[in-house]
């Protein structure tokens, strides 16, 4: 019997070895962008992404998160991800200059199972479809290891110490036609899966024989920059959105602290003013001209809320109400072609909570509650009165013009 027989016969009665554990390392130290691993991307924490790919992957037992930040700590933890947990890791292996590698030996050290995928929580395009697939050919093909590479189709050249070039992996004098050519494989960053007693003899994250998983040329781009962000922001919206946006036809829109910035404001005489935005009012009418009704929803019942539903042409203005939940369940029986499965509602605090977790989307400004920034689907970059409400018109009317 072989080496690889003998293990895989030996760990059958051994369900701890047996465990599949996806690990993903997030330190809070980046250089390049603050805390870039919770850092808001398509309105959630960047590591919420490769989060819910492993989460959904069925062939992943538990997934560990090992990270020296607090704030990574309980980000990570209000997901409520249940295979997830979160570890702490040193400050050795936490440095600029330590490796994944050292990280991923600290846990494999404490934590007995027989493969461990590691992820990179900077590559969000990564899906649970990729990790059941790349489990499925790393098994069948008894490989050590695999990782997830990206075909390119480039001619890649050399420079020499007299700054001549020369060319890696074509002839210049017979340049082959892309749809003749196969290209070459670049690791893309996404994943790695090893078995746990070869990383460990051999201090590294793929050994032996290896094989690749082919991904999408999306899932190239991985975050080290800001201008990495934007690219990979918009890949991920177009491939993965929220929701099919074509569904939306109302947009349910608290006051204050959405279009306002929850500020309280008073004129010389004593009246009440409110600040708003006039992105805002830019947004909402890119919405209308989609088609997609507006209202304005509020529990307070100022003259100046009416004078602005009026500017901004809003279908529909309700002030004074404190059951908002209860009020649309009427509002969508006396207007059917309306109903939660079919509204975008965006809101900042408690009284907001039960009619966001009903909404088909719900969104929140950066600066709303904890309670609501917890079960948005989307949490804007901007707060409050300082143009979220244009943020989600804009991503509203631009996933309708993709779909």
């Amino acid at each position: 019997m072989s080496k690889r027989s003998k293990e895989e016969s030996s760990s059958v009665n051994s369900p701890v070895e047996q465990k599949v554990v996806a690990f993903i390392p997030a330190r809070g130290g980046s250089k390049s962008i603050p805390l870039k691993n919770i850092a808001n991307f398509c309105g959630k924490p960047l590591l919420y992404w490769t989060l819910q790919a492993a989460e959904q992957a069925g062939c992943i037992d538990e997934i560990y998160v090992a990270t020296d930040h607090e704030e990574i700590h309980n980000t990570v933890e209000s997901f409520g991800f249940s295979k997830v947990r979160v570890i702490s890791r040193s400050e050795e292996s936490a440095t600029d200059t330590a490796s994944t590698e050292s990280v991923m030996l600290e846990f494999a050290e404490e934590h007995p199972c027989s493969h461990i995928v590691l992820i990179q929580a900077t590559s969000p395009l990564l899906e649970a479809a990729d990790l059941t697939a790349a489990f499925a050919q790393y098994m069948e093909t008894k490989a050590d290891s695999l990782v997830s590479v990206v075909r390119q189709k480039r001619f890649v050249w050399e420079q020499d110490e007299r700054n001549r070039i020369s060319p890696l992996n074509y002839d210049y004098r017979q340049r082959p036609r892309r749809q003749d050519w196969t290209g070459y494989l670049v690791e893309n960053g996404a994943m790695y899966i090893t078995r746990r007693e070869l990383l460990l003899a051999t201090g590294c994250r793929i050994s032996g024989a290896i094989v690749g998983y082919e991904m999408s040329e999306a899932s190239y781009f991985e975050l080290d920059e800001p201008s990495d962000w934007v690219i990979a922001e918009g890949l991920k919206m177009r491939t993965s959105p929220p929701c099919h946006f074509d569904r939306i036809n109302l947009l349910v829109c608290d006051v204050d602290g959405v279009l306002t910035d929850a500020g309280m404001y008073y004129s010389t005489s004593g009246e009440e003013m409110k600040k708003f935005n006039t992105r805002d009012g830019k947004g909402i009418e890119l919405l209308k001209q989609c088609g997609i009704h507006v209202m304005l929803l509020t529990s307070e019942h100022i003259s100046v809320v009416e004078r602005r539903g009026v500017k901004l042409h809003a279908d529909y203005v309700h002030m004074g109400i404190k059951d908002k939940k209860g009020f649309l369940d009427k509002f969508y029986e006396e207007h059917p072609q309306y109903s939660f499965a079919s509204t975008a509602y965006i809101g900042d605090d408690v009284n907001d909570l039960e009619s966001m977790r009903h909404a088909y989307l719900a969104a929140a400004p950066s600066d709303a509650s904890e309670q609501i920034l917890r079960i948005a689907d989307y949490v804007c970059t901007k707060k409050g009165g300082e143009g979220c409400v244009r943020e989600l018109c804009d991503i509203i009317v631009l996933g309708r013009n993709h779909e």
